[in-house]
C-alpha cells in the first residue's frame, strides 16, 4: 500500500465518524477555529494514554486558543467511551475502524514490532486551521512530550 501523508497547506480531507457518544462528527463541524486532529493506536495502552492524559492536562491551554482537539483510532464507540470516562478525556475520541480516514490523512501503514511487520496506525497530528489547511504535520510523535510540542507550535501560528 503507497503511504500518502498529508503536508503543510494541504487541504485536510473532509472526514464523517463516529464519536464516543455515537455522534457524527465531520471536520467542517470544526471550520473557524484550529484543529488537533490526533491518530492513535488504541485506546487504554500506555504511551496512547500518555499522549490523551497530556491533551487533557494541558485542555485549558487549548480552549484559551480556541482550538479543538479530537484523538481518532481503529477502536470502537463503546471503547472511546471507556477510554474518554476512565481517563476524563475533555475531547471527543472518533471510531475510524476500517481506517479509512487515517488513510485519507496517510496516519496508516506499515509498522514493525519485535520483528513483524504489520499494518496500523502511525502516530501522527495534524493541526488544521481555522480554513481547513494543513497547518503542521507531526510525524513518530513520542507521546510524553507531544502536548507541550503542540501548544509551542500553536503559539507560532497564533
Amino acid at each position: 500500500m503507497e503511504e500518502k501523508m498529508l503536508k503543510e497547506n494541504d487541504s485536510a480531507p473532509e472526514f464523517s465518524l463516529e464519536n464516543q457518544d455515537g455522534k457524527i462528527t465531520r471536520l467542517v463541524d470544526f471550520s473557524g477555529q484550529p484543529l488537533v486532529l490526533y491518530f492513535y493506536p488504541k485506546d487504554d495502552t500506555p504511551g496512547c494514554t500518555t499522549e490523551a492524559c497530556n491533551f487533557r492536562d494541558d485542555y485549558s491551554e487549548f480552549v484559551d486558543k480556541r482550538v479543538q482537539i479530537v484523538g481518532v483510532s481503529p477502536d470502537s464507540v463503546k471503547s472511546h467511551k471507556k477510554f474518554q470516562g476512565k481517563f476524563e478525556l475533555p475531547f471527543n475520541l472518533l471510531s475510524d475502524p476500517d481506517h479509512k480516514v487515517a488513510e485519507l490523512y496517510g496516519a496508516w501503514g506499515l509498522k514493525k514490532m519485535y520483528g513483524r511487520e504489520y499494518e496500523g496506525i502511525l502516530r501522527t497530528t495534524f493541526l488544521i486551521d481555522k480554513n481547513g489547511k494543513v497547518a503542521k504535520v507531526f510525524e513518530g510523535v513520542k507521546p510524553a512530550d507531544h502536548s507541550r510540542e503542540v501548544l509551542e507550535e500553536l503559539a507560532k501560528l497564533v
